[in-house]
């Protein structure tokens, strides 16, 4: 079923499911708080079944329009300092139409003409808003927005609607000081975290949601680990090709060289970057484990003793060559 307002989809009856899944409209939410929203939506759903829980959220999409006279298009992607993978750059009929920064992830963002779009979509409703607002006429107006899907808000224990919305101020400084900062790039400075951000990225990080929960705190632990299956597969499949190439048919013999090829390998890769075949390893192990999220980051001290190792090796290849 779906209106204006609502799109609502319908559990069976008997199953462990919520009673219904319903996206709400934005266009609806121009007009109405969230909460009235709610209570909107429960006395609809209340003619259609019974309701024995509150809602919860399973995505969020906050977002802001301002007017600015900025080039959008004048950094390009390395500005962007992000945990986000994927950088985009969109035009429409070769006029420039904004950014997007991690789309199809937990967290994504996108930064667009909103002009352009409306005058796409004739979503006309918002002209009048921008007016209340103090926009003039002929004035760009674009929009940044950030979505945030029901893993990242269950990590920071934000279940239900009264949560979400009493931390919207959280979640906002989380994405642009923590997951996203548009950057002025240095190239004297190779470390990204510390470039300056851009003016226009102090204004956005500046927004005020009101009703600030205070700090967020996490309810578990924010792993990505794949599963050991998936781990034991590609180990399998690697000790199975390398048999199969030598012709290899006893299980003893094809580990044990195995083994022994996969250490020179370590080795000699090693050799090149300046490491010991453990070294080499450790530092394959930090990068994953970074990716992960399953140890904090290198300590001073270990980055120490990985470039000094770096550099004892680097000079004992010299001198013999």
């Amino acid at each position: 079923m779906e209106d204006g307002a609502f799109r609502i989809s319908l559990s069976r009856a008997g199953k462990k499911t919520p009673m219904a899944y319903v996206k709400l409209s934005s266009r609806y939410l121009c007009s109405t708080t969230p909460r009235n929203a709610e209570i909107h939506l429960r006395k609809l759903l209340d003619t259609l079944g019974t309701i024995t829980d509150v809602a919860h959220v399973s995505r969020i999409d906050l977002c802001a329009d301002f007017v600015s006279c900025e080039n959008m298009e004048s950094w390009n992607r390395h500005a962007w300092v992000t945990r986000g993978k994927k950088k985009d750059a969109h035009a429409v009929s070769e006029e420039f139409s904004g950014w997007s920064i991690g789309l199809g992830g937990r967290i994504s963002c996108r930064l667009y003409d909103k002009l352009l779009e409306i005058q796409a979509s004739g979503r006309t409703d918002l002209l009048p808003l921008w007016k209340a607002g103090g926009r003039q006429e002929n004035e760009p107006v674009w929009r940044i927005e950030f979505q945030f899907m029901r893993e990242v808000l269950v990590q920071y224990g934000l279940i239900g609607l009264d949560s979400v919305l009493s931390n919207l101020n959280g979640l906002w400084s989380y994405a642009v000081t923590e997951w996203l900062r548009l950057t002025i790039p240095n190239p004297d400075d190779k470390t990204r975290s510390r470039w300056p951000i851009h003016p226009l990225w102090g204004y956005i990080s500046s927004i005020d949601w009101g009703g600030d929960g205070g700090p967020l705190s996490r309810s578990f632990k924010a792993t990505r680990v794949p599963d050991d299956s998936r781990i034991f597969s590609l180990g399998a499949s690697s000790i199975a090709s390398y048999m199969a190439k030598y012709g290899i048919t006893d299980y003893d013999e094809g580990i044990d060289r195995y083994v022994m090829d996969i250490f020179k390998y370590f080795h000699e890769r090693g050799f090149y970057m300046g490491l010991s075949a453990e070294a080499y390893i450790l530092e394959k192990v930090r990068l994953r484990a970074k990716e992960f999220n399953t140890l904090l980051n290198q300590s001073q001290e270990e980055r120490q003793h990985l470039e000094t190792q770096q550099a004892a090796n680097a000079y004992r290849k010299a001198k013999g060559n």
